[in-house]
């Protein structure tokens, strides 16, 4: 019964989006340049960050590892969503992208319980 449930999610969220990717070469590279310029962005707004937050102590160390905690459960999480039969490849760029943009958020708000 939950089996079949996760299984109806997955046909109704990724079925139409592997039909629309799959239909010309120009779809495929929207969906790959959107996944790359996410990673990239979400890189960026983590490195932002982290210098912002400053160097390595006491209180930013606890901040830093529970970033890195948000980024794996983020991580965890889309594993568990994205399917692993078809598109794993840009699942798998997404799955990244969402875990430093999950990393990047939880210290974008401490920065700004702390420092503002």
């Amino acid at each position: 019964m939950i089996s079949k449930f996760f299984s109806d999610i997955h046909d109704a969220i990724f079925s139409p989006l592997k039909s629309w990717a799959e239909q010309s070469p120009g779809n495929w590279n929207i969906l790959i340049g959107v996944g790359g310029l996410l990673l990239i962005g979400s890189m960026i707004f983590v490195y932002v960050f982290h210098k912002m937050i400053g160097q390595d102590d006491e209180r930013t160390n606890k901040i830093f590892l529970k970033s890195s905690y948000c980024m794996l459960w983020a991580i965890i999480l889309c594993d568990m969503i994205f399917p692993k039969e078809y598109m794993w490849n840009i699942f798998f760029l997404f799955k990244y992208s969402l875990g430093f943009l999950a990393g990047g958020v939880y210290m974008a708000i401490q920065y700004k319980k702390d420092f503002s």
